[in-house]
């Protein structure tokens, strides 16, 4: 009979693959030995591997251009980087080598823009898209990057009331998009987007106050669900709706020559993740074509604002198992040596699934266990579905450590945790390494931040040590 860990995954799954792979009883991650990482860091361990952030951006641009070019497509695309996803310096720094442009979300994003700008990160060419509700600051800031000549800043207009303040600040002639409130699935809890402006009244909104002003051009029509990009039924419906909107517009409004169809695209959150993304880029791109040919009207430009796509799949982070509890003849509760509260948050915030492996002992028989954080919280443990609490792990053996990953966490998690602040219960940030690549192909390691200490949090708590 097959009881070993290794077994259970060959059994199930497609394994290995272009990610993971085994180095005698050690995981890799394109072939990185994570055990090697642990012995010389230690663990709780938090990595991000930089050039898969590059080859993501890559492949998404080429299904594009192949989908465009198959289809005779008239447009440009455009791949945006949605910086909320992560707002790291080396994130951006890695992004950018790839010439693509930003979507910022609040007015903290316009001083990271223009620190990249006077790196020469970014240049005149480099489209700033400014989405998300505009506050005053946020407006001043966006109107300084416009009148210190960035003529491709195109703020995203989200309500009525934003473009008079933007016309208050800005002193030149400038672009705006606007974005659509999109009707959310009938699961949803309300019926509409909060964001942007509802369908039927972008119209009427570009009549009454962008036609006839010169100070004015729109150049962007933006629509995005929260559900993001998939073959659905909801999603090609929304599709159509938007398309009905930009057709009215186009009509009308000669400058308007850009479809932002937002982001979204799915990541990988398990081994027997399947999707086709050639297949819906290409047909996204025949259903824009097809609407603009009936409606005699040339093809839009196409954005993208991918975030979690972009950098997702660049992260892992790594525990060690410390204890295991029988709590009663069927739970076992393997206890980590963090808290999937102050370092995963969307597994217990909103039940995100990851892929998860042992690091090691996959040679060794597996049992079926709940994995749990150091917290006092009941909250702080990891759930590998919705509906189904339990994971597969080696048998717990105290006399041989196991280590286990947890990969395609780089977007969003160190931003929503809190990245070096305060963290529940005082449980530390985990020390964080970053892996690069040089020109000869080898993989370069450097540690990006130690593990907080208590000092750091006495400073923030406003104590002073003993």
């Amino acid at each position: 009979m097959k009881t070993k860990y290794i077994d259970f995954i060959t059994q199930t799954f497609d394994f290995p693959n272009e990610e993971f792979n085994l180095e005698g009883n050690d995981l890799t991650f394109h072939d990185v030995n994570l055990m090697e990482l642990v012995q010389k860091f230690g663990a709780p361990l938090r990595f991000t591997y930089l050039p898969k952030i590059s080859d993501n951006i890559s492949k998404s641009k080429r299904w594009f251009t192949n989908a465009m070019k198959k289809l005779n497509y008239k447009g440009k695309y455009h791949y945006c980087y949605c910086t909320k996803s992560s707002h790291f310096k080396y994130v951006l720094d890695e992004v950018l080598e790839n010439k693509v442009h930003i979507e910022t979300s609040s007015a903290f994003d316009i001083d990271i823009v223009e620190s990249l700008k006077k790196e020469q990160k970014i240049d005149a060419n480099t489209f700033i898209l400014c989405n998300g509700f505009k506050r005053d600051l946020y407006i001043s800031n966006i109107a300084r990057l416009i009148n210190n000549g960035h003529q491709n800043c195109i703020p995203i207009l989200d309500n009525y009331a934003e473009l008079a303040l933007l016309e208050n600040e800005i002193n030149l002639p400038f672009k705006v998009g606007i974005r659509i409130a999109s009707e959310e699935e009938p699961k949803f809890e309300f019926y509409t987007s909060r964001l942007g402006i509802g369908y039927k009244n972008i119209v009427g909104f570009y009549n009454q106050q962008i036609k006839d002003n010169p100070k004015v051009e729109l150049k962007m029509l933006h629509f995005f669900i929260n559900t993001g990009i998939r073959d659905t039924s909801y999603y090609w419906n929304e599709l159509l709706k938007c398309l009905k909107v930009y057709v009215k517009l186009k009509k009308i409004c000669p400058t308007l020559d850009s479809l932002n169809i937002g982001g979204g695209f799915p990541i990988k959150n398990s081994l027997a993740f399947d999707f086709d993304y050639e297949y819906l880029v290409e047909e996204i791109i025949n259903q824009i074509q097809l609407t603009c040919s009936e409606a005699e009207i040339s093809v839009p430009d196409i954005y993208t604002e991918f975030g979690s796509f972009t950098v997702g799949e660049s992260g892992g982070i790594i525990y060690e198992v410390l204890y295991q509890k029988q709590q009663n003849d069927r739970e076992k509760w393997n206890i980590i040596n963090s808290s999937f509260i102050t370092t995963l948050p969307d597994t217990w915030a909103i039940n995100k699934r990851f892929m998860m492996f042992p690091l090691n002992r996959w040679n060794d028989d597996y049992e079926r266990i709940l994995l749990g954080g150091l917290t006092c919280d009941s909250d702080d443990y990891y759930n590998s579905e919705q509906h189904l609490n339990a994971v597969y792990l080696p048998k717990y053996n105290h006399e041989k450590p196991l280590y286990i990953g947890f990969f395609n966490t780089g977007a969003y998690q160190e931003n929503i945790g809190g990245y070096g602040g305060l963290q529940h219960c005082l449980i530390p940030n985990p020390k964080h390494i970053i892996i690069q690549k040089n020109k000869k192909g080898e993989h370069t390691i450097h540690l990006n931040k130690h593990q907080q200490t208590n000092k750091d949090f006495l400073n923030i708590l406003g104590y002073e040590l003993a």
